[in-house]
């Protein structure tokens, strides 16, 4: 309980930390958002005035203050070049980067783990040689590569075999699952098959780590065969390191979904940024920004929670103290 309770005041101090970082940096930027609304033939005056109406003429402390009131309370602003709400904003978008990434995720945990173990489980040197360079290969093509090439092999109207669409998602969102799910295969598989070569690696070292410990001697003393040992036993052993590697995973994939996003033109969360971005969006942008970190942080605290749980050394520790 003292580790959770610790846990979680360092990261309310983070949340907070970082919300003043992102603040900040966004005001040292050049630019002016009321001079962005008004346009190029703005007089002065009307820029006054918007800044007043937007609370941008008060001062810093005053307007930290009243955005992390807002963060506090759910409230993420108002979008002051379109004037939407930024909560419904990202709501929407959110629809389709993260069952994007939960995909990619899938993808990469079929392909990682089961090749993973397979390298360290068969004992024909050949076959581990060619584990080996499909790791390495794999993990080496860029994920904007890899989407070009699946657009050229199963894009429909360009590609080779026309089987999925190439760019877009359906306008009524996920009313249409099918139609949905379809427009994201592609850009799933771009992604998961970089991961899930990365995934494959540290399986394969994680289970190879195992195999070498004295639990899976004595299940193999105990009548089971190599394979059982390390599948049962090995990997378990091996299941926290693989917990810290697929957490890490996820919050890669948030920012590495952006490129593919932009290359298959989806409307989720990376466009939705460089949008706001280039517009000079400041309102919009900070909230944006600080639930990306924010969304960093806690994959972070549950891997370390998940972490201390599933791994025995700290079980035997806290049975020792109690003890």
């Amino acid at each position: 309980m003292r580790f959770m309770v610790r846990r979680l005041a360092l990261f309310a101090a983070a949340l907070v930390g970082l919300s003043l970082l992102v603040f900040v940096v966004l005001r040292v930027l050049p630019g002016d958002v009321a001079a962005v609304m008004a346009g190029t033939n703005a007089t002065p005056e009307r820029i006054v005035s918007l800044r007043a109406q937007m609370g941008l003429d008060r001062s810093y402390a005053a307007q930290y203050l009243d955005w992390a009131d807002g963060l506090f309370h759910g409230d993420l602003g108002t979008s002051a070049i379109g004037g939407k709400s930024v909560a419904s904003q990202v709501g929407t978008r959110a629809g389709v980067t993260f069952p994007l990434i939960v995909l990619s995720l899938l993808i990469a945990l079929a392909i990682g783990l089961p090749l993973g173990c397979a390298a360290v489980l068969t004992r024909n040197e050949r076959l581990r040689g060619v584990f080996h360079v499909v790791a390495i290969v794999g993990g080496a093509v860029p994920a904007l590569w890899s989407g070009l090439l699946l657009i050229l092999l199963f894009a429909r109207g360009v590609g080779l075999f026309g089987v999925f669409p190439s760019q877009g998602f359906p306008a009524d969102g996920w009313s249409n699952p099918g139609q949905a799910l379809m427009a994201l295969v592609l850009p799933a598989l771009a992604t998961g098959l970089t991961a899930g070569a990365g995934l494959m690696r540290y399986t394969r070292a994680a289970l190879g780590e195992a195999a070498s410990n004295s639990a899976v001697d004595m299940a193999m003393a105990c009548g089971m065969t190599r394979v059982q040992a390390l599948l049962r036993v090995g990997l378990r052993l091996a299941l926290p390191q693989l917990v810290s590697v697929f957490g890490l995973m996820f919050a890669q994939m948030i920012t590495g979904v952006m490129v593919i996003e932009s290359l298959f033109a989806l409307p989720g969360l990376g466009a939705m940024l460089v949008t706001d971005v280039g517009n000079r969006d400041l309102l919009a942008v900070q909230s944006e920004l600080f639930l990306l970190a924010a969304f960093f942080l806690l994959l972070g605290l549950l891997v370390d929670l998940a972490h201390r749980v599933l791994d025995p050394r700290f079980k035997t520790a806290r049975s020792r103290e109690v003890g």
